[in-house]
């Protein structure tokens, strides 16, 4: 009998008294406390296996870009007018593709303003499950925005105070360690701090300052005498006559399809698999508290009829792992940082040790259906890199200079919508993504994506839609389809194929590799969805279990299926529950079978001032290769992706309070306890015991 099959039967019988009973106790017990008032709309399950699929190709590396939680929130309580919004309103909603962001203005002007959100189902590209995701961040209005003057948004817009900390209740090894025994150790605080302020008017003027300390890091002492680890600053304005966006302090840029600059959350491969294109504005406000992907000086767009110019300038100091080759007599990077950690002596030195410049821009002429845009970007650093002479390391990032420079371009004609960039460094070395979406009926739409990135080609803060985490060394090409035989059904697919011509880490050889999709949703009414997931790839590693000389790769296949079901009981109750196995290498010599089920509770009624949500999970692997992902809700702004690997349990807790209008408060407790575990973690990170407990508080004062 396999394990996957056991681990199932196990399910069965453990669901049979275990999780009722459990179910049961929770719901007479806690639940008239902890409820939850849905004040910030949770992300929907489309968002949370785009985020969990961003963490898994980011290998373990959460992004910390709450942008878009942000701005669902500030859209929540300020819905876009649909009447009034422009392109880039529009883009903000990350939900909508480029196709259906130009048939509804091209609707707009040709039949007039919206009277009510339904009319949305005659446009074409448009449905039902679009426009249901939509209706907490829109509205249709007929009344005219006045424009208002620079003192009506700085006296009239919210400000707001956040202040967060958590921390992992199990001290760690790098904790215990003895300061004056030990090379490398912990001498900050077990706590996770963070203060920001944010002035906000509608979405027309913002400004802020951001601290935070990570667990570890010192504070007001040490190598932190200045308080926090990490300080940032913005001002942000719009729609300043033809000023059209205009940024001070920190910012983030994005231009193209991610090829020449991409610093903002972007989704690649998942199960929305229409939505492949890059769309935002090309300056937007930096309000989080990740300290690598963002820009720090002057941005500025302006704009008249259909030609818009941005120019924008950065300084700032980045990590980077500094070497003082007394041989050669000079210093150099051997490698950028890209953890934002600043704890032990190894992580304080480089801190900051490379200075780097920037400057950039970007020209773009928009006119009906079309567009096309120049880009440009060029980094100077202070020290030159030098990364190691390892063989896939040979077309690396070197030197005290970097250009990058694109043209990017979009064509829409009826139901078909073109779209691509191509780039080239400095050093000539090309990268091409086109990309294609047609709808083909009110029933069905296809996108197509083609990509062609040289081994040479280098960028920095990029995110394209590519298998490898950046733009580089990378041919492919993706199809997917989205099909609605009826309103209730929705199924959607994809296949990629790409190969990496050169070298890649753990990988000895060029590689290829082949990755297929296929999600079944079913929605009868506004109370039950539940889906279905398929997904298989595979892909080459290193394999080399007898030691020889010369290290083979081989291709390691990986299946994994998920059914996942959330059912409304009531108005106020909501439930939700995920079953998934996977198989890793199921023929080969290394073969792991994964198996893990959760069960949520969310409750929200009306006008309440209290709130809170559950989850109970299992999870059993055979190891860290058929490892899961599993998106969790946190506090304001927050989430967190955890992996799960090894055998054990999981349980969190939300609550939430609001005071009044001003004042709310949020909690989250999570505790993962392991099976056959006397240590959990690796190096300083390492606790002793089998129980993992982390908790978090974070306050608001609105006024």
């Amino acid at each position: 009998m396999s394990n996957a099959f056991k681990n199932i039967i196990y399910f069965k019988l453990y669901a049979s008294w275990t999780t009722k009973f459990f179910l049961l106790l929770v719901i007479s017990l806690l639940l008239p406390f902890f409820v939850l008032p849905q004040v910030v709309p949770i992300p929907s399950g489309t968002f949370e296996q785009q985020l969990e699929n961003v963490t898994e190709s980011n290998d373990d590396n959460e992004t910390e870009d709450d942008s878009f939680l942000q701005a669902l929130v500030q859209f929540s309580t300020e819905p876009v007018n649909l009447n009034t919004a422009t392109a880039n309103d529009l883009k903000e909603l990350i939900i909508l593709s480029a196709m259906q962001i130009e048939n509804i203005i091209a609707y707009r002007n040709l039949l007039g303003s919206f009277i009510s959100i339904y009319e949305l189902q005659a446009i074409p590209g448009w449905n039902i499950y679009t426009i249901n995701r939509l209706r907490p961040f829109i509205t249709v209005s007929t009344n005219v925005e006045i424009v208002n003057t620079f003192s009506e948004r700085i006296k009239g817009g919210t400000n707001t105070i956040l202040v967060g900390a958590s921390q992992m209740l199990e001290k760690s090894k790098g904790y215990k360690l003895n300061q004056y025994m030990a090379n490398n150790f912990y001498p900050g605080s077990r706590q996770r701090i963070s203060v920001r302020y944010l002035y906000q008017y509608k979405n027309l003027l913002q400004f802020g300052v951001v601290a935070e300390k990570d667990a570890g890091e010192q504070f007001f002492k040490g190598t932190q005498k200045q308080g926090f680890d990490f300080y940032s600053a913005h001002f942000f304005a719009r729609n300043i006559g033809i000023i059209k966006l205009l940024a001070i302090g920190n910012f983030t840029v994005n231009m193209g399809q991610g090829l020449t600059q991409w610093q903002n959350l972007a989704f690649k491969k998942g199960s929305d698999v229409i939505n492949v294109k890059r769309q935002l504005a090309i300056l937007r406000p930096f309000n989080s508290t990740g300290e690598i992907n963002y820009h720090r000086g002057i941005g500025i767009t302006i704009a008249k009829n259909n030609i818009a110019a941005t120019l924008f300038a950065s300084y700032k100091k980045v990590d980077g792992n500094f070497i003082n080759d007394t041989i050669n007599n000079e210093n150099y990077i051997s490698s950028l940082q890209s953890s934002g950690l600043h704890r032990t002596k190894s992580e304080t030195d480089d801190k900051g040790v490379q200075k780097q410049y920037t400057f950039g821009g970007n020209f773009s002429y928009n006119r009906n259906n079309w567009h096309v845009g120049v880009n440009a970007i060029q980094y100077h650093f202070q020290l030159p890199i030098n990364k190691s002479p390892d063989p896939y390391n040979i077309y690396s990032l070197s030197g005290k200079n970097l250009g990058n420079y694109s043209i990017d371009y979009s064509y829409t004609f009826k139901n078909l919508h073109f779209f691509g960039e191509a780039a080239t460094t400095n050093n000539f070395n090309k990268a091409f993504i086109n990309g294609l979406m047609i709808s083909v009926d009110n029933k069905a739409d296809i996108s197509l994506v083609y990509r062609n990135i040289s081994e040479k080609y280098q960028s920095l803060y990029t995110n394209s839609f590519t298998e490898n985490t950046y733009p580089n060394n990378e041919k492919g090409v993706y199809a997917g389809i989205s099909i609605r035989p009826s309103g209730f059904w929705r199924i959607n697919a994809y296949a990629d194929f790409y190969k990496f011509p050169w070298l890649k880490y753990l990988v000895d050889a060029p590689s290829i590799g082949v990755d297929y999709l296929m999600m079944v949703t079913y929605r009868p009414n506004k109370v039950l969805e539940a889906y279905i997931l398929y997904r298989t790839e595979t892909k080459s590693k290193n394999y080399n279990p007898f030691l020889q000389v010369l290290t083979t790769v081989a291709d390691k296949p990986r299946q994994n299926l998920r059914t996942q079901v959330i059912y409304a009981i009531n108005n106020q109750l909501t439930i939700r529950n995920r079953v998934e196995i996977i198989w890793f290498d199921r023929k080969g010599e290394d073969k792991q079978n994964g198996f893990l089920t959760y069960a949520d509770i969310i409750y929200a009624p009306f006008l309440k001032k209290y709130s809170g949500n559950i989850r109970f999970q299992y999870f059993k692997t055979g190891g860290y290769d058929s490892r899961m992902y599993v998106y969790e809700n946190d506090v304001l702004y927050n989430y967190s992706i955890p992996v799960f690997y090894d055998n054990g349990c999981r349980y969190y807790l939300n609550f939430n309070y609001n005071f009044n209008k001003k004042v709310a408060v949020w909690l989250k407790w999570a505790q993962s306890i392991y099976k056959n575990k006397n240590t959990i973690g690796t190096g300083l990170d390492e606790i002793d015991g089998n129980k993992k407990t982390g908790f978090s508080l974070l306050v608001q004062y609105r006024f």
